[in-house]
């Protein structure tokens, strides 16, 4: 008797562990996921932002000249001195903007740390 009660307890451990260890498994592929789809997040948003700034300073960069060529004889120095000060104006605007949304993000792994803390609680539930 004393083997078949050990051969039991050997299979009981051995399918808790296997238990536990798909747990982890699961657990570490969430892991890799949450921080795969995070890193192509800000990968995509920086790309559009630094296209979106490029484009977006060659245009205003092709106006201030028009404008400073349409007015050369009568307000030269005022139109290159408001480009300049709306250059200064955008980039401050921009930057905050950026700043932002880059904060608001959610954090990397909240979904990966709920389902472990469920995991724990659902084990404290079994040990009662």
């Amino acid at each position: 008797m004393a083997g078949r009660e050990t051969s039991s307890l050997i299979d009981r451990l051995s399918s808790v562990t296997d238990g536990i260890l798909g747990i982890v498994q699961t657990r570490l592929s969430l892991l890799a996921v949450e921080v795969e789809e995070e890193g192509i997040r800000l990968g995509a948003g920086l790309f559009n932002l630094i296209l979106a700034a490029l484009f977006l300073a060659f245009g205003l960069f092709a106006l201030a000249i028009f404008l400073t060529v349409l007015l050369w004889d009568s307000h030269r120095l005022l139109v290159i001195g408001l480009a300049t000060l709306f250059f200064f104006v955008m980039a401050i605007f921009a930057g905050n903007n950026a700043w932002r949304r880059l904060k608001q993000g959610k954090r990397l792994f909240t979904d990966s740390v709920a389902e472990l803390a469920r995991d724990r609680e659902l084990l404290r539930r079994d040990e009662r």
